[in-house]
Formats: C-alpha cells, sequence, structure tokens
C-alpha cells in the first residue's frame, strides 16, 4: 500500500525488451534507498513494481505487457514517461504500519487511463482537469480523493460528459514543484487510481442486491 505522496521523483535510465515486457533501470534521485532491498514495492508513476535487483543509481525492475497496455509513463515513450517528462517518473516507497498517512490509500493498482483537458497557471497555483473514462466516472465525486500518476490528490468538481467525466483539481505550488505533473500540457495521458473504498462500497451494494 501507498499514500499518494510522492517522496522523490527518479528517471527511467535504460529500457531493455523482455519477452512479454520490459526491465526497467531507474536512477532514482533523491529517494533513500537505504531501506531498500529486492522484493520490496515502489510505485513508479503510481503503478506498484517490485524490485529485482539494486543497481548504483537505484533499482530495476521487470514491468509485464499486461501492466504496459494499461498504464502510461513507463515504456520511456510515454506521453509523461519519455515526451514532456523525459523519462521522469514520480517513486514513492511502500507504507509501513508505522507511516503517518499523509495522503490517502493507495495499491498501485492502476484503474485507468485519463487525458489531460487543461493545465493552466491561476495565481500561484494550477489548475487541472482531466477527463476519466466512462468506466471510473462513477467513482469520482466532488471533493474525493484519486490518485494522479501516483500522486494523491482532491477533486475540486465533476462534471459527466459523453466520454466519461471531468474533474479538476487546484494544485499547490509544492505538489507542481516536487513531482512530474509539472510537464503535463492539454492531450497528455496520466495513470488514474480511484478511491480504494468506493470500490468496496460498490462491491457491497451489488452483494445487496
Amino acid at each position: 500500500m501507498f499514500t499518494g505522496i510522492v517522496a522523490s521523483t527518479g528517471r527511467i535510465a535504460r529500457i531493455e525488451a523482455l519477452e512479454k515486457g520490459v526491465r526497467l533501470d531507474v536512477d532514482a534521485g533523491a529517494l533513500d534507498m537505504g531501506d531498500i532491498g529486492v522484493g520490496d514495492s515502489i510505485a513508479c508513476n503510481g503503478v506498484c513494481l517490485t524490485v529485482v535487483e539494486r543497481i548504483a543509481a537505484g533499482f530495476r525492475v521487470d514491468v509485464s505487457r499486461e501492466t504496459l497496455d494499461c498504464t502510461v509513463g513507463l515504456d520511456g515513450i510515454g506521453d509523461n514517461g519519455g515526451g514532456e517528462g523525459g523519462g521522469e517518473i514520480n517513486l514513492e516507497k511502500a507504507l509501513r504500519l508505522a507511516d503517518r498517512l499523509g495522503g490517502h490509500l493507495v495499491s498501485g493498482h492502476v484503474d485507468g487511463v485519463g487525458e489531460v483537458v487543461k493545465f493552466e497557471r491561476i495565481g500561484e497555483s494550477h489548475e487541472l482537469v482531466i477527463r476519466a473514462p466512462k468506466a471510473l466516472a462513477r467513482y469520482i465525486a466532488r471533493k474525493g480523493s484519486i490518485a494522479v500518476n501516483g500522486v494523491s490528490l482532491t477533486t475540486n468538481t465533476v462534471r459527466d460528459v459523453a466520454e466519461g467525466a471531468e474533474f479538476s483539481i487546484n494544485l499547490i505550488p509544492h505538489t507542481v514543484e516536487v513531482t512530474t505533473l509539472k510537464h503535463l500540457k492539454p492531450g497528455s495521458r496520466v495513470n488514474l487510481e480511484v478511491d480504494l473504498i468506493a470500490r468496496y462500497v460498490e462491491r457491497m451494494k451489488e452483494a445487496d442486491q
């Protein structure tokens, strides 16, 4: 589990093609690797990945073809992975039971890919508007929690549209500065993980019917 509070930004330093996926060498940047070992989980752009090897600059992970097909930013050439971000990704180590829950409960299992409709500076902050696919629209609520590329955020407004739902977020300067969200622009695609509690509530309602 994670909280969506990004600890550092890293960079995809090397990509090796596998038979069914890719192997990534990740430069961990300022991420504290002192307590990271093989088998530990690290969220990379909101995707929970397992460390298969420690390397000098950071760590190595394997990404399956299935994961690549349903996420963005992990192939080094995606909208946020190798385009505007130049391979830069958000990093967060797995949550420990004694840690503070600064964001919200994030599993690192991406539910879908959204598209940035608007990213505009308003005063000191930025307004980010994202269009979520129809399958995720019912899980997104005003003042609710959502993870965008692994960053825990709160929705300001939600509007249903033909393609799904458009929701707006206010990004404070700190969030823009310390995450890869600074690279977004209209048309960029982002990983979305909806609120875990909303999914359980839906399942419980289905069971009662």
